[in-house]
Parts: C-alpha cells; structure tokens; sequence
C-alpha cells in the first residue's frame, strides 16, 4: 500500500468517525466504517515507515475498547436481572414487558424497596467506574500511536491529538470530555492529509566506496 493511499484512507476514515458521533441517520454505521478505514490507513503507515507500533498499539485501544465495553454490558445486565429477581419479578414470566417500567415505578416507590434501589445504582456506578478505566487505558495506547506517527511523518498535529484525545478521555465525567475527543478526532483527519510524499520511510544510507 503506498503512502498516498494510506493517508486518504485514514483521513477519510477519521472524518467518518467525526460524522458519526452527530445524531444523523446511520451514524453508527458510519462510525464503524471509519473506525475500520483508519485501521487500515495505519496499517499502511506502520508498514510504510517500518514502525508496527503505529498499527499495534491503535490496535490495542480497540481490542481495550471492546472489552471494556463488553464486562460492563454484562455486569449490567446481571446487576438488573438480579434486581430483578430480589424484587420478586421473574424475566421468564413477565407477559407484557411495555408494562415493566410502570411495574418498576411503583416497586422503587415503596420505601421498603429503597435498599435494593441503592444497591442497584451502586453497582451502577462501579460498571461505569469500570469503563472509564478501560476507556482510559484504550485512548492511552491510541496516543502512543498518534505519537509514533508524529515521529515518523513529522506532522506534529498527530501528538497534539493525541495529548487532547487523553485529556478528553479524562474528561469524560463531564459534556466538554467528549467535545475534546470530537475535536481531536477532527485534528487526526487533517493530519492525515497533512503527510507528504517527502516524508518517507528511512532510506538507507550508501556505503561509503572502498579505499583505493
């Protein structure tokens, strides 16, 4: 894959994942498109400059990403079956589940149901805790690519992302943590754009001629 290719194939691709965070039709399909193109746009690059942590640590982050996500799905989902079942609603046996909610209202208004609403909402937040570390963790590998690529493109804006995507990362408990991480994603897209056809891989240096 030439360099060319793999900088419009990460540019495009970061400019979907931009597009996919507004609330548009297919957003998140366009996410997942982008979120591949970029892949595979570093890929190329981390062939191209002979650096396989620009590749491998990007993939890192998702791999970290996806788990993160997954563990706190799950404990989500037991948490509220097992809620549940303490309140004395059995899954299998609910008829009508557009009734669940007003079930679930009058339940958590009895006073004596608050204990188990508490318990529920700590666990809550321990699952949330969880994926704020992971997400972390994930964005920290994604600068350390950014970063490497920096290095090797000499396209500073690459560590600037970096730096502002692990800041909104920790930022993420409060709106303006995830504007960082949009605004980052914009300045990886133009970054990518931003690799010339000069900057290439190491060359290597001739051998100096032999003594006469």
């Amino acid at each position: 894959m030439t360099l060319e290719t793999s900088k419009n194939l990460g540019g495009i691709g970061a400019i979907l994942i931009v597009i996919g965070v507004l609330p548009i039709p297919y957003a998140t399909i366009l996410s997942l498109i982008g979120l591949i193109l970029t892949m595979v746009g570093l890929k190329g690059l981390a062939d191209f400059y002979k650096e396989g942590g620009i590749f491998n640590n990007a993939l890192y982050a998702i791999i970290l990403a996806i788990v993160g996500v997954v563990i706190t799905v799950g404990l989500l989902v037991v948490m509220f079956v097992g809620t549940l079942l303490e309140l004395g609603i059995n899954i299998s046996s609910i008829g009508d589940w557009a009734t669940l909610g007003t079930q679930l209202t009058t339940i958590f208004t009895d006073f004596s149901n608050f204990g188990v609403l508490f318990n529920l909402l700590g666990a809550i937040a321990i699952s949330l805790i969880i994926l704020f570390v992971f997400a972390i963790i994930a964005v920290f590998f994604f600068r350390r690519s950014l970063t490497q690529l920096a290095s090797k493109t000499g396209v500073g804006l690459f560590g600037t992302a970096g730096l502002l995507m692990l800041i909104g990362a920790v930022l993420t408990i409060i709106v303006v943590g995830a504007l960082l991480i949009w605004i980052a994603w914009i300045l990886v897209a133009v970054a990518f754009f931003r690799i010339r056809a000069q900057s290439t891989a190491p060359t290597q240096t001739a051998p100096p001629p032999p003594p006469q």
